[in-house]
């Protein structure tokens, strides 16, 4: 049975997630657990802050999430509360609609899958207050950003 007490985050190497303007996001760090160059998938550990969302964006690809400590809490564009997912939950999804999503009362950590199968396609658009696009993420850019991590 899955202790999800027992999850120890300080062995993770957090980095930061670049923000549209090139300086750190608020309330988010990741960390890269594999790049598939292959199948075109990556799989990330995100961690989000107690209380705080993170930047509007919308899915352009496939994903899985699996909460592993606290709980991820989902919200629509007008920041009404969506969903939550506690840890232990499993979610498979789909290119979707615009939100943004952020910790419980406690810091949330997650597994995400990002499955474009492409090196170009987006995985995520982060998009401004009016729902425009203000920056496209592809398996290229987290390649990249895996690469200069580990160097």
């Amino acid at each position: 049975m899955l202790d999800v007490n027992s999850f120890d985050e300080s062995k993770i190497d957090w980095k930061p997630l670049p923000g549209p303007d090139g300086e750190p996001a608020d309330h988010i760090s990741l960390s890269i657990l594999n790049v598939d160059d292959k199948a075109k998938i990556v799989d990330v550990l995100f961690k989000f802050s107690a209380n705080e969302k993170i930047l509007m964006h919308r899915h352009t690809s496939n994903y899985s999430t699996f909460t592993v400590k606290g709980e991820l809490k989902t919200y629509l564009p007008n920041g009404e509360l969506k969903d939550v997912r506690p840890a232990g939950v499993f979610k498979a999804g789909e290119p979707g609609e615009a939100h943004t999503e952020g910790g419980g009362d406690e810091d949330v950590v997650v597994y995400f899958s990002l499955r474009p199968y492409s090196a170009t396609d987006p995985i995520y658009e982060i998009l401004d207050e009016n729902l425009e696009v203000l920056q496209a993420m592809n398996f290229e850019d987290l390649k990249g950003l895996n690469e200069e991590y580990s160097s």
